[in-house]
């Protein structure tokens, strides 16, 4: 196939708006250019043994087709395929002891550390900046700008972790936005395919906010600071709030691949957190999960996800035991 006329169709020369997926006067698929390149990118990186990467490849593919063309259901089933034999990631150990907890400090402190450049990407946007500064406004207002700040970085920390797994996946995402009172979003440019990957990509942001939760940890140890306490406290009691499995919550994505009695297990494991910890969101997450446990849309099965939905209940609930002066 030739290369079109900006704007135009290959095939017929008809004029395309820029959204436009498919030629509707002949019915050729507007980016088939695009399409090939990426198709034989991703085969060749399955052929290399680089299932992620290939992965990410064939969502980029997805995001150039049709809903209704006959090779999306193709490529899906690929997506899956290619699921099964990723190298799954370890969300995080639980720290054991003191020497654990430094251990564990200087690893998120060095993770982040080494995605400082990407986590100044979100920055360089305008939008980005003016909301993070309205919810600092009111944050540092209530309890001064010392915590305010602290705040309004975790979070943001947390939301940079969707948009590093969505990226990692191959789907683009906006820089995050903040609500003073309610939190911060990011808009995507087009939905995980799989259930398996939204809940990977649900799961990242609490992964990334225990990681600067653990960070603030090490900070508390080297300095003593109460406010790196208290950080470490509202820093997991928000990401645990977003395990809760309803609405557009973190966990009410991290679920959706789990079958019954992973679910079960996992609300098992947040009463036993409640009653180790006392923590009162341990027992939302518990209630939630224990009334999806009897839903009557289960997953498959994903052993991954629920290793990390655990371990986010085990170290965010380990965490929210340590108390600050706010």
């Amino acid at each position: 196939m030739t290369h079109p006329a900006p704007g135009r169709c290959a095939q017929c020369g008809t004029e395309l708006p820029a959204s436009l997926l498919r030629c509707p006067a002949c019915g050729t698929l507007t980016h088939a250019i695009a399409l090939d390149r990426l198709a034989k990118e991703a085969k060749a990186l399955e052929a290399d043994g680089q299932a992620t990467d290939a992965m990410a490849r064939w969502n980029q593919v997805l995001a150039l087709l049709p809903r209704d063309a006959p090779q999306t259901a193709a490529v899906l089933r690929q997506i899956e395929s290619l699921e099964k034999h990723a190298p799954a990631k370890a969300a995080a150990a639980r720290p054991k002891g003191l020497k654990g907890l430094w251990v564990g400090a200087g690893t998120a402190l060095l993770f982040l550390l080494g995605k400082a450049k990407f986590l100044l990407l979100g920055l360089t946007k305008i939008g980005t900046l003016l909301s993070m500064f309205a919810f600092f406004g009111v944050y540092w207002g209530l309890y001064g700008w010392k915590f305010a700040l602290g705040l309004v970085l975790s979070i943001y920390v947390h939301e940079m972790g969707h948009v590093a797994a969505l990226r990692h996946y191959g789907i683009p995402a906006s820089a995050p936005m903040f609500i003073p009172g309610l939190g911060a979003f990011i808009r995507l440019k087009a939905h995980p395919p799989t259930v398996g990957q939204d809940a990977r990509v649900g799961l990242a942001g609490p992964f990334w906010g225990a990681g600067a939760a653990i960070a603030c940890l090490g900070l508390y140890s080297l300095t003593g600071d109460g406010l790196y306490a208290s950080l470490v406290h509202i820093g997991a009691i928000i990401n645990l709030f977003n395990l809760i499995p309803v609405w557009q919550l973190d966990g009410g994505r991290g679920i959706m691949p789990l079958d019954r009695i992973e679910r079960g297990l996992l609300a098992a494991a947040a009463v036993v957190g409640f009653f180790l910890t006392h923590e009162a969101t341990l027992i939302l997450v518990g209630l939630g999960l224990g009334v999806q446990t009897f839903s009557s849309k289960q997953g498959e099965g994903d052993p991954g996800v629920l290793l990390q939905f655990a371990g986010l209940l085990g170290i965010l609930g380990y965490l929210s035991t340590l108390r600050g002066p706010l």
